[in-house]
């Protein structure tokens, strides 16, 4: 948490550091407004002095003469303590020069004048934070509040103070207090709503009293109608982070009227929108978004990305591998691209391109599971499954070393029916059930594993109780039926299969060969000799197939 305490200081020294400086040359006298609003005007020869010197630390730091210029700096700001712009950049450059101490000096000294501000106070209080004088720096910051309560600054000290100090409740009063005293100004409003989502972030236990004051926080800028777009898209950025996703598309939309002709703030706004309506499943919405980035930068190849990721979701496969094609085009390193662009042509049954795709990935970047796992899918695809095993293998390997999330039911799964397909059932079997271990309910990996066992005559009863277990999860999937249909065949009740396949042959999108060829099957096993050899007929149709072809010539003679 102290992470938090410098976190704020750099925030506060690279705001100091941003400002234009009141001290250049040329510029009038300053004047410091103490707590009762009252001018405090400093001698002509006080201000005059301090300008001088100010000046001659100017020339020592462009001469590089670091040391010097900061004793000139100091000086010029304990010559004027009253011109507190001036004293706290100067506690700012000692901060940097690491010399918190004359840094406190500088910061108290100013700090007894009877006009100063709570600016002084709250910086002298962030420095007594870094240094581990807590007590001090709780009360400089409750004399920041005091003094300037219209200002967040000291608010902001304490709230991280209590923060990191795990005292949620004091954190609160403070923020509570800030919201009694601080006004109506949208800015400070906004701080106070960014400081109640911090607290959601650091204390769990809070995160939903600290999102709703938030939230209504942000409500409470909205109905004051900013003008300024820098501050109104952080109010856009608010309601996106706390959830009211449609007020934040409805400010990002403004927005983009309204702001200035800056691309990296316009495509920012884009890219934001697009997230909205991604996260609302709106694709089209994401997509219009993600073009008008290109408009202003054709060449981003992240946006070509998204849109490949949107397409590829949208079973437009095609479309995808154009765009991860174009991202990777206009960024070569762009290593996620190769991938997805491997799994798109995959996906198309275009295999040497995926393993051309992957083989460019294999030479520019190191070997890991994605890139493995993917040669498999393609070397299946192939029909080349003993080097297809290869590349799972490799996979697991490199799982089990770096991220053994990634062995999923999936994985062995795909595995499983690999070695099925090369034959090797033993292995095959040994897989799906280590799927199954994982997912016992998937009814994808219950359904193949019995339908192997039922397909070659083995575990018949306990592939039975697999593909019933499957079918209870998905009562219409034709595929699921048939294997039931298949595995009653295989036990020798070819009555009970009959129902099951003739549904599953009626839900089939489309004609499916295997599935007429059972039912032909089983209408054979059930002597309707005329039935089976039509739905042979059928499945030939479909697919030509000698075995089937055979059984339909022995049966065609049959008597009916």
């Amino acid at each position: 948490m102290k992470g938090l305490i410098i976190a704020v200081s750099c925030l506060l020294l690279a705001g100091c550091n941003s400002v234009r400086d009141p001290h250049s040359p040329g510029k009038a006298p300053s004047r410091s407004r103490g707590q009762n609003g009252a001018a405090e005007q400093r001698s002509v020869e006080q201000v005059a002095n301090a300008h001088a010197l100010y000046a001659s630390a100017v020339v020592l730091e462009m001469t590089a003469e670091p040391e010097a210029a900061l004793e000139a700096y100091v000086k010029a700001a304990l010559g004027d303590l009253g011109d507190e712009t001036l004293v706290l950049g100067v506690s700012a450059r000692l901060l940097q020069a690491k010399q918190p101490e004359r840094a406190v000096e500088l910061l108290k000294k100013a700090s007894e004048r009877t006009g100063a501000s709570g600016l002084i106070f709250a910086r002298l209080g962030l420095i007594y934070a870094q240094l581990g004088k807590t007590d001090l720096a709780v009360a400089a910051n409750r004399q920041a509040v005091e003094r300037s309560p219209a200002s967040l600054t000291g608010y902001q000290n304490l709230f991280f103070h209590y923060v990191q100090a795990k005292q949620p409740e004091e954190a609160l009063r403070v923020l509570a207090q800030a919201q009694k005293r601080g006004g109506d100004d949208p800015e400070f409003l906004m701080g106070l709503s960014e400081f109640y989502a911090t607290l959601g972030v650091q204390v769990p236990a809070r995160r939903e009293e600290g999102n709703t004051n938030a939230l209504a926080l942000l409500q409470r800028v909205d109905r004051l109608h900013p003008d300024d777009p820098g501050l109104r898209l952080k109010l856009a950025d608010g309601f996106n982070l706390l959830g009211n996703s449609e007020r934040a598309a409805e400010l990002y939309l403004e927005l983009l009227k309204k702001l200035p002709d800056i691309p990296l703030v316009r495509e920012r706004v884009h890219g934001k929108l697009a997230e909205i309506y991604l996260r609302k499943s709106d694709r089209k919405g994401a997509v219009e978004q993600l073009q008008a980035i290109l408009k202003e930068d054709p060449a981003n190849p992240q946006v070509y990305y998204y849109l490949g990721s949107i397409a590829y979701e949208d079973k437009r496969a095609e479309e995808a591998v154009d765009n991860f094609r174009r991202a990777i085009i206009l960024n070569a390193n762009f290593e996620v691209a190769y991938y997805e662009m491997a799994s798109a042509l995959i996906s198309l049954n275009r295999t040497s391109e995926a393993l051309t795709t992957l083989e460019q990935a294999g030479q520019k970047f190191p070997q890991n599971f994605i890139q493995e796992y993917l040669l498999a899918v393609a070397f299946r695809q192939e029909k080349a499954y003993p080097e297809a095993l290869q590349h799972f293998t490799a996979a697991e390997v490199i799982a089990r070393a770096t991220d053994p999330k990634r062995l999923t039911d999936s994985f062995y799964f795909q595995v499983g029916a690999t070695h099925e397909r090369k034959g090797d059932l033993e292995q095959a079997e040994k897989y799906f059930l280590k799927s199954l271990e994982l997912a016992p309910e998937n009814p994808e990996t219950l359904n193949y594993l019995g339908y192997m066992w039922a397909e070659h005559g083995t575990n018949l009863v306990k592939a039975r109780e697999m593909i019933e277990k499957a079918l209870k999860l998905e009562p219409d999937n034709a595929a699921y039926l048939d294997s039931l249909a298949w595995v009653l065949y295989q036990l020798k009740q070819p009555q009970e299969a009959l129902g099951y396949v003739e549904k599953s042959v009626k839900l089939s999108t489309e004609p499916d060969a295997v599935l007429l060829d059972h039912l032909g099957d089983i209408r054979a096993a059930l002597g309707h000799w005329e039935q089976a050899c039509d739905a042979w007929r059928k499945s030939l149709l479909v697919e030509p197939n000698d075995a089937i072809r055979k059984k339909l010539e022995a049966h065609e003679t049959k008597p009916k």
